[in-house]
């Protein structure tokens, strides 16, 4: 019963966060009320989030959204970001993290309100961009939940349509992700048995994501990208109150 629960939950997560990041918001309190301690879940759900992100950005690569060589001159960043975070995973308590991750989301989500940013042809990453992606993908690889709405809104700010800004979100998750993975192995918070059914569904979560995106219309994805940040933050306010 609980495989069957573990593969419903890396479902509704990764659909969730595929559409508008957080999926952590539904995946990381519903692993922990099953009883899987906070290491095993983060690390599950970095599993996890290698294969169904890189699915959906390859769905997003054939649909020409995006180009593989635009996306790979973000990989250093978020590989070098996810490998740090793992390491420092087990230094910086899970509050300060919260504390970090409730001002990043906040401040995002108003400047996103206030400047109502619109998109850009031709949109591309440039150097300032990438202490933010590395950035994020620190934050990605010692705790998580936001990570794929802050880049979402990064993407957003700069003019990224909202499907180009969702398959690099996918990108930099998939290579964050891999990189943070091998510290949570190491250090033997890593339950193949839980991660496998996570993965399962996540895949099969993201792949339906990624094929409704196209038939919905931006204002309501990003409608629901506002509406899940805010349940977020309200989330992370009262795990650290």
């Amino acid at each position: 019963m609980d495989l069957f629960i573990f593969t419903f939950i890396g479902f509704i997560a990764t659909f969730i966060g595929t559409l508008a990041g957080s999926g952590g918001l539904i995946g990381m309190p519903s692993l922990l009320m099953l009883g899987v301690p906070i290491h095993t879940a983060i690390a599950s759900a970095k599993f996890s989030n290698i294969f169904s992100s890189f699915s959906s950005f390859l769905v997003l690569l054939k649909e020409k959204k995006i180009t593989f060589a635009s996306a790979a001159k973000t990989a250093p960043f978020a590989l070098g970001g996810g490998i740090t975070g793992g390491l420092l995973a087990n230094t910086i308590s899970e509050k300060t993290m919260t504390i970090i991750a409730v001002i990043l989301l906040c401040f995002a989500l108003i400047l996103t309100i206030i400047k109502k940013p619109s998109e850009k042809e031709g949109a591309e990453n440039t150097k300032d961009t990438y202490p933010y992606l590395y950035g994020i993908g620190v934050y990605d690889g010692m705790f998580g939940p936001g990570q794929g709405t802050l880049l979402m809104f990064l993407y957003l700010n700069r003019g990224f349509s909202y499907l180009k800004a969702m398959a690099f979100t996918r990108f930099q998750t998939f290579v964050s992700c891999s990189g943070s993975i091998f510290s949570y192995v190491a250090a033997g918070n890593f339950n193949i048995s839980i991660a496998i059914f996570l993965a399962t569904g996540s895949i099969i979560g993201a792949q339906t994501a990624v094929r409704l995106a196209n038939k919905i219309s931006i204002r309501i994805l990003k409608m629901l990208l506002h509406t899940i940040t805010v349940l977020l933050i309200i989330q992370l306010l009262i795990k650290i109150f």
